[in-house]
């Protein structure tokens, strides 16, 4: 939220419970008749998707700025889409704003709803009466079950984030703009493919922090990386024009540190796939620099024409399901001893480094404790290592794996 005009320009959707009954709620840009602004005009198509999609509307309008002439066309407008209409007068926060009350009536609609959403007056009369016009059936909870996969669309601005998301779900969901920073907020749609419920999440750009000046860029940005913690798989777009940029290695490594399933996009194959040289450098340069991601799975495509954009969820499924895998704790424990003995871990300035068992308390991602006499002297290689031999042995070639390394006495143990 701010105070600027025209903040909010993609349908921001949200889960809600009142008086046991569930609903989405969908906060939408301001309606505009008219404009010549492109991202505004996207930002009112969006707006109409929202009123085709729903059951009932409430109408904003504002106690101190009065009736404005434009409130009749658009009351008109919302009455015609034949949708239950709540009148809300919003920002009546004293009498001067409840004088201005009657003038609504104006407007032809039975009842007008005066509250304050700042304070939160008013809200309760107006959610009891729209609840009643709601169907009974329940909507999803905003709760994901344990197979609900969520993934995040992340990159720097315009290389075709919205497009992969519209292409995906099968029409114009988010707003696509050739204007960099399109995408304010990051926008969750959910997506039903083969029984397997998706969380799409389109992000906005993400930029270097040089070039972020705005505060509504830096929440930008801070929204999207926001998205990439709460998510199970972040897809990395790159531009195929360009090839990957410092700042494309910086999300990368945002995406590492949280231990996230990451998908290596090269958006805009199209663009350059005849130029067979620059194919070949370009593919082997994004190998050798996103080699901190040796899980990332690396594929070219065209969210524009849709090509190879059927690949990206079967993928995802194919990540998803080693990022949740658990090991028994038997085999684990068997495997553990068998990779000690073909390598044990090397003794740091004289003294020896022994492990006594290893569990696995979590997934998404595989989490692994290792229990040993001295964790401070694990070396970063061997703990590669290990690493590395728990991919072959459980088949987890494509999801991050953590390990743990907690301090315990051979006497603890016994």
């Amino acid at each position: 939220m701010d105070d600027i005009p025209g903040v909010t320009r993609d349908r921001l959707y949200a889960y809600i419970e009142w008086n046991n009954k569930r609903f989405i709620l969908v906060d939408t840009a301001g309606l505009l008749l008219e404009t010549e602004d492109p991202l505004e005009s996207g930002a009112q198509e969006q707006v109409d998707f929202a009123i085709q999609e729903a059951t009932a509307i409430i109408f904003l309008v504002d106690a101190k700025a009065g009736l404005h002439p434009e409130d009749k066309h658009i009351a008109s407008l919302l009455m015609k889409s034949g949708k239950p209409v709540f009148l809300a007068v919003n920002k009546v926060d004293g009498a001067r704003q409840e004088l201005a009350l009657p003038e609504f009536y104006e407007l032809g609609l039975d009842k007008v709803y005066p509250l304050s959403a700042i304070h939160g007056a008013g809200i309760r009369e107006l959610m009891e009466d729209l609840i009643v016009c709601l169907p009974d059936e329940p909507t999803p909870k905003d709760i994901e079950d344990e197979t609900t996969v969520r993934i995040a669309i992340v990159g720097r601005p315009n290389v075709g984030k919205s497009t992969l998301v519209n292409k995906l779900v099968g029409f114009p969901r988010v707003m696509v703009s050739e204007i960099p920073g399109t995408t304010r907020d990051a926008v969750d749609i959910e997506l039903t493919v083969n029984n397997r419920r998706y969380i799409i999440v389109d992000t906005p750009g993400v930029r270097r922090k040089g070039r972020v000046k705005e505060k509504l860029e830096k929440i930008s940005v801070i929204k999207a990386l926001e998205s990439v913690q709460h998510t199970d798989i972040a897809v990395l777009l790159i531009n195929a024009e360009e090839g990957p940029t410092d700042q494309d290695l910086h999300i990368g490594g945002f995406i590492q540190k949280r231990y996230k399933g990451c998908i290596i996009c090269i958006n805009k194959w199209d663009l350059v796939q005849k130029d067979k040289s620059y194919v070949k450098f370009m593919l082997e340069d994004t190998k050798r620099r996103f080699q901190f991601l040796p899980f990332a799975p690396m594929v070219t495509m065209s969210a524009h024409t849709g090509k190879n954009v059927n690949k990206l969820l079967p993928l995802t499924m194919e990540i998803f399901k080693q990022y949740v895998t658990r090991v028994n704790t038997g085999l684990l424990n068997r495997t553990f001893r068998k990779i000690l003995a073909k390598h044990p871990p090397p003794a740091r300035g004289g003294r020896m480094l022994k492990f006594y068992y290893i569990t696995q308390p979590e997934i998404r991602p595989p989490t692994f404790v290792l229990f040993c006499n001295r964790p401070e002297d694990i070396h970063f290689s061997y703990e590669r290592y290990l690493v590395n031999r728990f991919r072959e042995a459980f088949h987890l070639e494509r999801t991050p794996i953590r390990l743990i390394f907690r301090g315990r006495s051979e006497n603890e143990e016994n």
